[in-house]
């Protein structure tokens, strides 16, 4: 069935003998050299597999394992075999009328998957491959039916429930397989199971979309899905196995294809751990029943190919128990690894293949001069690279499985239930806790964290993904046209004539500018408002992998601090003391804060000082929270509510377009997933900013379609308060420290984003705010004679913007910031975080102090 995709012959004699002289000289191949070896046979494929061999063990003894293969010693539970998919050579998924006569619920029981685990655990077994089909509450009403009764509102809450238990109750590690996932379930699972898996199968679309196609008419199964969940979990540091199935109509173009595909994830983010090259078995009582088996010379060759594409730091496994006891032609081929072998449990998705022996494994690879070595679920690289790629709640049940000095398993360690539960001390104050005044005199200890290398994924990789997204578009579009339909009624602007504009620059700017500042004028008057406010920043430490922020530290780095519960609650008297009306307070993304920490944070501020406002928590923030509490963000925001919280600061938005995001930022959440914790908010009626940084690696075509997203949004919900122009500042970003993002906005991009930001959020979004952390005194001004007609806060503290390199500081006093507005010729206003007017006490105490804390080190200028 898998035949030359370009002609019905095999290759050329020439073709071939060039190929393995790449591939014997380490050279790298193309797409094409690699389908001529997939069809290497005799002495041919065994010239290929002694190359793809010495590739595997320099592998190897790079690694500090050399001479040895592994496996994992592990119990399989089919969770459910319900799935909405309808794969054609499946016979692991079935209808819930037969699991019934059975004797079966749609789900396996709490109680079934822990007997087969203890029973795993006394045999000394240390995974639990968890593995169902994708999604079957969209297909199956029995299965939302079974969910509902149970307390569970979709199958990956189930999952994750029940792989609490097995860690609580039994000490086996579980390995997740639920199918296709959301950023935001890795999100949800990654706290509970330090690995998980997908099989890519094959990139060819066509086996998916063409009828008759072995996937078609599975949703799952789309190539460009299954790609993304590959991103999504090496964008959330998730340990990831995935593979091919060979055999079942891909060409060797499309197989080879498939292998690239996983080798540009690979390289990407360095997330998957292993890739399985699993040979078709077909299966009576499926439509596929008729098509032969992938045959053994297939799965060789295309194990040695994979090995010489994926390369010597890659772990290649092919299933023991689907070739018939050749196990020393895969180790000569280049695998090395075994998969997991239950003693326990049979492979339920190849039933009637057996797992052979562990015994008989360790005697067939040592006669192939290999060792047999027990590992976990999650590789040894990962166990030894620790953070971000392991939960801190987990850490403790790896490391009692665990090796330290190599990451294998410990062969004899007793497998037994550990608590799986929040840190106890997540606000003990710790590190550089006075950033917060000494980055204005002694500033950061260096210009970059200490795992620069490796925690936002490989640069060069990147590089190729944002050079596209980075060229600029030739707008043709009339400029004077744009403009006469812009001063006539804004919301008449189509996307070319917006474009137009965004691209203005000198003449046509300045009338653009003048424009906007009209449109302001008649909007929301002449008044410059600001209000009285401090950011508190209670954790710098953040694993997310954002590659324009500064900010971000581990917990080890020089400049890295988390404040105390008590801390945060005295920075908020002391902003009370000096007219403060709010309080902003955003972190990072600490590993060892629990999802109700953000509660504790606004209890904290509420209790000392009841009259503040509690702007506070990120979209980014919101869904850590929820996922880490295995809360819906509707249920978790209405319990930060209720604990305190006000409204939230629309950050972590940057850029709504996914394909600067990717660019960005390697962690933090899509898009869509932004939007939707957004309208949620505003639903609830907790209300938020919008903002925009801008000047990196976009282009004005993304900030017009970031514009109209938020325009969308208010028109819907009505819940922004304003939007923020946050343009980037470049001088510390990761992102520009590797040469790839050009250095912050110019003074053109600046007035035409905030003359824009006007014009197409008009009328829906009133205030139009600038920043004067960003642009400094004269920028903030040129940008209210543009459009813009709020500056801020007074802020008090700022380390987000000074650690990037800023150089305009930290505080500006009320006096400076009516003397901004002054320059642009305008009154100055204070306001509430919702546009209101301030309280009088409030309004006198802010003249009293100035709104400077008392202790507050001197401004830069």
């Amino acid at each position: 069935m898998t035949t030359s995709a370009t002609s019905g012959t095999g290759p050329t004699e020439n073709s071939m003998r060039r190929a393995l002289k790449r591939a014997r000289d380490g050279v790298a191949l193309d797409v094409a050299e690699a389908a001529v070896l997939l069809q290497a046979r005799g002495a041919d494929l065994a010239g290929l597999t002694a190359s793809a061999a010495r590739v595997r063990d320099a592998g190897l003894e790079a690694a500090g394992r050399p001479g040895v293969i592994t496996y994992s010693k592990s119990v399989f539970i089919p969770l459910t075999r319900l799935c909405r998919d309808r794969c054609h050579y499946c016979t692991f998924v079935t209808v819930p009328g037969k699991l019934r006569r059975a004797g079966h619920g749609m789900f396996m029981s709490p109680d079934e998957v822990l007997d087969i685990a203890r029973k795993g655990a006394a045999l000394g077994c240390k995974e639990a491959l968890i593995t169902l089909g994708d999604k079957p509450e969209d297909r199956w009403p029995e299965a939302r039916e079974w969910l509902d009764a149970h307390g569970y509102d979709d199958t990956i809450a189930y999952v994750r429930a029940v792989s609490i238990r097995i860690l609580e109750e039994t000490g086996l590690l579980p390995h997740l397989n639920p199918g296709v996932m959301t950023w935001t379930d890795f999100q949800r699972l990654k706290p509970v199971a330090p690995s998980m898996g997908m099989m890519l199968e094959t990139t060819a679309t066509r086996l998916w979309s063409e009828p008759g196609g072995p996937h078609h008419g599975s949703p799952d199964k789309e190539p460009a899905v299954r790609l993304r969940v590959l991103e999504d979990a090496g964008r959330s540091s998730v340990p990831f196995t995935s593979g091919l199935l060979i055999g079942i109509g891909e060409t060797y173009e499309e197989r080879v294809e498939s292998l690239f595909a996983l080798r540009k994830v690979s390289r990407a983010y360095h997330g998957i751990q292993e890739l399985i090259i699993q040979n078709f078995r077909a299966k009576p009582d499926t439509a596929m029943r008729g098509m032969p088996d992938a045959e053994l010379d297939e799965l060789v060759a295309t194990v040695a190919v994979a090995r010489h594409i994926m390369g010597p730091s890659a772990c290649l496994q092919a299933p023991p128990n689907l070739v018939d006891s050749e196990y020393e032609r895969l180790i000569g081929a280049g695998i090395d690894d075994w998969g997991g072998v239950s003693p326990l449990t049979i492979d339920h998705v190849n039933p009637e293949r057996p797992w052979p022996q562990i015994e008989e494994l360790t005697e067939r690879s040592r006669a192939a001069g290999f060792s047999l070595r027990e590992r976990l679920c999650v590789y040894p690289e990962f166990v030894r690279r620790g953070e971000p790629w392991l939960d801190p709640r987990l850490r403790p049940h790896v490391a009692a499985l665990a090796d330290p000095a190599t990451g294998l398993a410990l062969p004899d360690a007793p497998v037994q239930g550990r608590p799986w539960q929040e840190p106890e001390e997540a606000f003990t104050a710790a590190g550089r806790t006075d950033l917060h005044a000494s980055i204005d005199t002694e500033g950061r200890t260096g210009d970059r964290r200490a795992d620069f290398d490796e925690v936002y994924g490989d640069w060069e990789a990147l590089r190729e993904a944002a050079a596209p997204g980075m060229a600029p578009e030739r707008i043709d579009t009339d400029v004077r046209a744009a403009l006469r339909t812009a001063a006539d009624d804004p919301t008449r602007l189509t996307d070319a004539e917006a474009l137009a504009l965004l691209h203005a620059d000198g003449p046509a700017l300045d009338a653009l500018c003048r424009v906007a500042d009209d449109v302001r004028r008649s909007a929301v008057g002449d008044d410059v408002t600001y209000i009285v406010t401090r950011n508190i920043n209670f954790t710098n430490v953040c694993y997310t992998g954002c590659r324009f922020c500064a900010f971000a530290q581990r917990r080890t780095d020089a400049d890295a601090y988390t404040l105390s519960l008590e801390q945060v609650a005295d920075r908020a008297q002391q902003a009370w003391d000096v007219g403060a009306v709010e309080v902003c307070m955003q972190g990072g993304i600490h590993p060892d804060l629990p999802g109700t920490a953000y509660f504790d944070i606004a209890k904290a501020v509420k209790e000392r000082v009841p009259g503040m406002h509690v702007h506070a928590f990120s979209p980014m923030e919101v869904v850590n929270g929820a996922t880490r509490t295995g809360m819906p963000v509707r249920e978790w925001l209405t319990a930060a509510k209720e604990a305190g919280l006000d409204s939230v600061p629309g950050t972590a938005a940057e850029i709504l377009d996914d394909e600067v995001r990717w660019v960005l930022t390697k962690g933090k959440l899509p898009a869509a997933t932004w939007i939707e914790v957004i309208r949620t908010a505003h639903e609830l009626g907790i209300r938020s900013s919008s903002t925009m940084m801008y000047g990196h690696v976009d282009q004005p075509r993304h900030w017009l379609g970031h514009l109209r997203t938020l325009a969308g949004i208010q028109r819907e919900t009505g819940g922004f308060t304003e939007f923020v122009t946050l343009p980037f500042i470049h001088t510390n970003a990761p992102v520009y420290l590797a040469g790839i993002a050009r250095p912050g906005p110019s003074v053109r991009d600046n007035r035409a984003v905030t003359a824009m930001a006007r014009l197409l959020l008009h009328p829906w979004i009133p205030n139009i705010q600038t920043s004067w952390v960003k642009l400094g005194t004269e920028g903030a001004a040129e940008m209210l004679r543009s459009g813009a007609n709020d500056l801020g806060g007074t802020l008090m503290e700022e380390t987000i913007s000074r650690m990037a390199g800023s150089s305009y500081g930290s505080y500006k006093s009320v006096r400076d910031l009516v003397a901004v507005a002054e320059a642009a010729g305008r009154p100055a206003k204070p306001r509430t975080t919702l546009y209101g007017d301030v309280p009088e006490e409030r309004q006198r105490a802010a003249e009293a102090s100035d709104g400077h804390l008392p202790d507050l080190l001197p401004v830069l200028d």
